[in-house]
């Protein structure tokens, strides 16, 4: 399924939500710009585990190595990348930073991708492999939007079998199976080590959502309207 709008209004202009877009932007024309430097860069701005807990055992620089789990999520490995994560962010991110306030919205955002690195490492403390992407700190902004407006109406791109068709679905329904596939997919990586020849942070997608979910309604500070938020489907 394909989220392509959601019917749910937002009051405020979601200045956080847009300036992390455009520096999603800008850091992926830089990585154009590296050419073939572009390994060298992932690995130093990248989320390498092993690194992680390697400063962890005092082996390396702790504070250098943790400041990647915020860089990494502003590097992405390519055009398709880039472009499904900053499309799941306009959608989802606007109304979870309407009730959130930008600040608060902007702690959440980079916490909820420092929780995302934290449950990949967990899985994959010994990787060399470094992780990029925001798709971790997005997955809170999902799991916070599930929590606060779990019967907004998202209008989705539905495949079936051999045509799609456009419905509108109840946020719980479109969030609710993106978060069982983001399951069953890292339940099956375990079976199938990736840890060293690369693949999807799928734990790192669930620790995102799961702390969005605990702690999306937590952190609202602004309190959600009938009329607005709850729509039925």
């Amino acid at each position: 399924m394909i989220p392509l709008r959601d019917e749910n209004p937002s009051v405020r202009t979601p200045m956080v939500t847009r300036t992390i877009i455009v520096l999603n932007v800008i850091a992926f024309i830089y990585e154009l710009m590296v050419g073939p430097h572009l390994r060298d860069l992932f690995f130093m701005w990248g989320l390498v585990p092993a690194r992680i807990t390697a400063a962890l055992a005092g082996q390396t620089n702790l504070p250098t190595a943790a400041l990647t789990a915020v860089t990494s999520t502003f590097l992405h490995a390519g055009w398709l990348h880039l472009i499904g994560n900053m499309w799941y962010l306009w959608i989802f991110g606007d109304n979870v930073e309407d009730r959130l306030g930008h600040g608060r919205f902007l702690l959440f955002y980079l916490v909820a991708g420092l929780s995302s690195g934290i449950l990949h490492i967990f899985f994959n403390g010994d990787s060399r492999i470094p992780t990029v992407g925001a798709s971790g700190a997005i997955a809170g902004v999902l799991g916070a939007y599930l929590a606060l407006f779990p019967r907004a109406r998202v209008i989705t791109l539905v495949p079936f079998i051999v045509f799609f068709q456009v419905m509108a679905l109840p946020a719980v329904v479109v969030l609710g199976l993106w978060f069982v596939f983001q399951f069953f997919s890292g339940a099956l990586s375990l079976a199938a080590s990736t840890s060293q020849t690369g693949g999807t942070a799928w734990w790192g997608h669930i620790g995102g959502f799961v702390f969005g979910v605990l702690f999306g309604r937590l952190l609202a500070i602004r309190p959600a309207t009938p009329s607005r938020a709850w729509v039925d489907g």
